[in-house]
């Protein structure tokens, strides 16, 4: 026992065992066994490496936007002249990443809490039964007091007075000197993983190149001042169908970066898109369409609490940056290194199926490949030699 013991622990640390290989002269599996290892190494080398950078890790960026606009608009409505700046055209004012710029609109002036009737069209009536007082409509502008007036035939309601009409959107639109507006955008970004700061301010643009560039997508891809007018073309809108309605557009700021090389070449790209209200758009029918909100100016005449409204049409500017940076790291690279070696693999057992079940000496390959041994034979060597022995006479 002792002995079978130590034979055994003695085989286990002293011997090795390795595959038995068989070298097969067919021309038909050879070229199908190369065709797949060049298959599989352009794989490798094409895709995992040049097109996917599997030799490379990734991280994406910590970004913070900022944002002015300058301009000055003129309206003359009714012999009233006005002019615009940059606090009465940009909602929000704090220079977010997301902001309406005011580029047409409709104002009541000099409302005050009352009764008036509600706009023709909306909740009309033929007597006081068909306005019930105390309720309210989805589309109303106030609270029913029960009576229908005559004059109008629609429902009397309590609310700001006099009602805002809003039926008839001015065009051409009232700001179309929004047009020349510029917006300055400032961006900074950080790839934590990589400890690499980066900001649109690049080298070359210094205060000197912001103060008399603009930008443009050949002559000035890298200016962080761009025109309103501008920006809507790139969107692929119509500035004046989109200063009537509203609409809204998005900026992108793209940065993909390979910290590989200099990071001098870390630069942003920007894309523009519109994103809703869309002039080619032919069919009145739909919904929602363009962009819109109110906004109402508080003020006390004669101790009586009144307000401005105004019907706000602009376009909405999104800025979102895209960010993705690669940079080289051993990991990734062994790891894409191991995998493409284990696909090498399938080229051997493509061909081996090929061998063992679709040639005609599929018999033949089968004895050379697997080694057959008799359990009561007492010397599995000797017989193993003469099997071998008798396939090679075959």
């Amino acid at each position: 026992m002792k002995n079978h013991i130590t034979n055994a622990i003695s085989d286990f640390f002293f011997e090795y065992e390795t595959p038995r290989q068989v070298l097969v002269r067919n021309r038909r599996v050879g070229v199908v066994c190369r065709i797949i290892q060049l298959g599989v190494l352009a794989y490798i080398i094409g895709w995992v490496f040049i097109y996917e950078k599997g030799y490379q890790s990734t991280d994406t960026a910590i970004s913070s936007v900022f944002t002015k606009m300058k301009g000055v608009g003129y309206t003359s409505v009714n012999g009233n002249e006005r002019v615009w700046d940059v606090a009465d055209y940009v909602f929000p004012p704090q220079g977010d990443s997301s902001f309406v710029v005011m580029t047409n609109y409709i104002i009541t002036e000099g409302q005050n809490m009352g009764k008036c009737p509600e706009l023709k069209g909306k909740h009309n009536c033929s007597s006081d039964a068909d306005c019930e007082g105390g309720s309210y409509k989805r589309t109303g502008h106030g609270e029913m007091t029960g009576i229908c007036v005559n004059a109008t035939k629609t429902c009397e309601v309590l609310a700001w007075c006099p009602i805002e009409d809003d039926h008839v959107i001015p065009y051409p639109p009232l700001l179309m000197s929004a047009e020349n507006y510029t917006l300055f955008i400032k961006n900074s970004i950080t790839f934590p993983l990589f400890g690499v700061t980066r900001s649109n301010l690049v080298e070359g643009v210094d205060a000197s190149y912001i103060s008399k560039c603009l930008y443009h997508p050949e002559n000035a891809p890298l200016c962080p001042i761009f025109k309103l007018g501008d920006i809507v073309k790139l969107s692929g809108f119509n500035f004046e169908t989109i200063a009537q309605v509203g609409g809204a557009i998005g900026i992108e700021i793209d940065w993909t970066c390979n910290l590989d090389v200099n990071v001098k070449h870390c630069k942003p790209k920007y894309n523009f898109h519109g994103l809703y209200g869309n002039p080619d758009e032919t069919d009145k029918a739909r919904a929602s369409v363009g962009y819109n909100f109110r906004y109402a100016k508080h003020y006390l005449e004669d101790k009586i609490e009144k307000r401005t409204l105004l019907k706000v049409f602009g376009i909405r500017l999104d800025i979102i940056v895209q960010s993705l940076a690669r940079k080289f790291d051993i990991i990734p690279t062994l790891t894409a290194i191991g995998s493409g070696v284990g696909i090498f693999g399938v080229a051997t057992v493509v061909c081996d199926l090929v061998l063992l079940y679709l040639l005609p000496k599929r018999e033949f390959y089968k004895n050379m490949k697997f080694k057959h041994t008799d359990s009561h034979i007492q010397n599995p060597d000797s017989e193993a030699g003469s099997i071998e022995t008798d396939l090679s006479q075959k």
